[in-house]
């Protein structure tokens, strides 16, 4: 037996046909919305200027609607305990609030990186 299935999008703004599924987030929550090549337009036009002046992050996977956790990165290859060390003794010295032990944010990191 075949079965063929058989997926139409519909527009989530206007009802109309739908083109492509668009994925964003904010506020580290996770969104995909399905809209017409306009309405897609429409959305990147209106969120170029925030875009513009922000700082990328990267590609965020998972699953739609997903909390994505965004205070604290992956670790960063090639980072040793020496190095991690300077970076700790360089946050509090600057005013960081940062424990210990564990992963250091990224923006400590990054904040270090660019002193």
């Amino acid at each position: 037996m075949a079965r063929k299935v058989i997926t139409v999008l519909t527009d989530d703004l206007d009802g109309g046909k739908a083109d492509r599924t668009v994925e964003f987030s904010l506020d580290g929550v996770a969104y995909t919305i399905d809209v017409s090549d306009e309405n897609a337009g429409v959305l990147r036009k209106a969120l170029d200027p925030f875009i513009n002046a922000g700082r990328r992050l990267g590609r965020s996977g998972g699953d739609a609607g997903r909390s994505v956790r965004r205070a604290t990165g992956p670790a960063t290859p090639g980072m040793n305990r020496e190095q991690n060390r300077a970076i700790r003794e360089w946050a509090v010295s600057n005013g960081y609030k940062i424990s210990e032990r564990g992963r250091i944010p990224v923006e400590v990191v990054e904040a270090y990186k660019n002193r």
